[in-house]
């Protein structure tokens, strides 16, 4: 059942700027969806629309079936948790949890029982009596979760929640949302530009440019089967690496190599004879030495990173900047030149002037 739908929303402020344009998404009971782009392409915007923070300019969204752009946020039964934590800094750990069940008139008794419920789930049992500024960031934004939760609404809005957390607090607080979103099967919609954030807990991800939908689709299809270059380059660690270039004979320079696409992509080749196209390969898929079905470059080593698990290597192909992935054990000396090769089937190729994936 389409749980929450936006049908070509738009939101354009006073001044004439168009921050979301013709927004389309249907959100399934239970779904993980998370938004995902660069600082101002209209995630947030998007996610204050849904809550009722920021008025709707054109379009129409619908929760439980029902049309809710004229409803307040309290009446949308959602509730939001921001990347400021928003705590009452004069109230304990039990009253945050508290107050929006004391405003909806709930129980002492009833409300003691909830509170403590979700401080079980959340692991805030002995930061009960605690006042915010006694907790850790980590804390402090379960605190914020919670609060969230202990509602029971429909549906969870987070606004990008770990921003304020040091790198090992974020995987954290990453399993434990993803943990709590199980165990609580609400809706879930998740604004980050954190693309591991996006990959690791998402059902399906949205990921935005410019106030436009770029792709929608599941973590594994974002991964290997990206729209155009933008997605392509988006996502994944390392990004994908991309050269240009013009289709000669069949051919495509690269470096002091040149990928003979008719091997792999014969039509391709055969329409873009003389034309410009993208070549995209992603640093993990790159092959130390000579394989069949594979194509075969020759680089240059400028600089290598040696992370423990794999070593990314920085190359120079010509006029082009490359990263490849490599096993540590496998790491090529600075300064050196090097064979790899790149599998036809890891290899893809988008249009030079729409940059779409062919």
């Amino acid at each position: 059942m389409v749980y929450l739908a936006l049908k070509d929303v738009n939101k354009i402020y006073p001044n004439g700027f168009h921050a979301v344009h013709d927004f389309n998404l249907e959100i399934e009971k239970g779904e993980f969806i998370v938004f995902v782009g660069p600082s101002g392409c209209g995630k947030s915007t998007t996610l204050r629309m849904i809550a009722g923070l920021e008025d709707i300019s054109k379009g129409d969204l619908s929760i439980y079936g029902k049309r809710a752009n004229e409803l307040g946020p309290r009446e949308r039964e959602v509730a939001m948790v921001f990347k400021s934590y928003a705590l009452y800094p004069q109230k304990t750990v039990f009253d945050n949890l508290a107050y929006g069940l004391s405003l909806q008139g709930v129980d002492e008794d009833e409300i003691e029982k909830k509170v403590n419920s979700v401080a079980k789930i959340l692991g805030l049992e002995e930061y009960l009596d605690r006042l915010p500024r006694a907790l850790s960031g980590g804390q402090r934004q379960r605190v914020a979760v919670g609060r969230a939760i202990i509602r029971k609404v429909g549906i969870f809005l987070m606004d990008e929640p770990l921003s304020n957390l040091d790198a090992k607090q974020r995987v954290t607080m990453r399993s434990e949302i993803t943990s709590i979103h199980r165990s609580t099967g609400a809706t879930t919609i998740y604004v980050t530009h954190d693309q591991t954030e996006a990959m690791t807990m998402a059902d399906r991800i949205v990921v935005m440019r410019d106030g436009y939908i770029q792709q929608t689709g599941t973590p594994y299809e974002l991964y290997f089967e990206p729209a155009n270059v933008f997605v392509a380059g988006f996502i994944g660690e390392p990004p994908m690496n991309f050269i240009r270039g013009i289709v000669r004979d069949g051919g495509i320079p690269m470096g002091n190599s040149i990928i003979d696409i008719r091997v792999a992509f014969p039509e391709i080749a055969a329409e873009y004879e003389g034309k410009e196209l993208i070549v995209g390969f992603r640093p993990e898929h790159a092959l130390l030495g000579k394989y069949e079905q594979s194509y075969l470059l020759t680089a240059q080593v400028e600089l290598t990173e040696m992370l423990g698990d794999n070593s990314n290597v920085y190359l120079t192909m010509g006029n082009d900047k490359t990263i490849i992935k490599v096993d540590p054990h496998d790491t090529p000396q600075i300064d050196s030149t090097i064979e790899f090769s790149i599998p036809y089937n890891r290899i893809y190729l988008f249009d030079g002037d729409s940059e779409n994936r062919i």
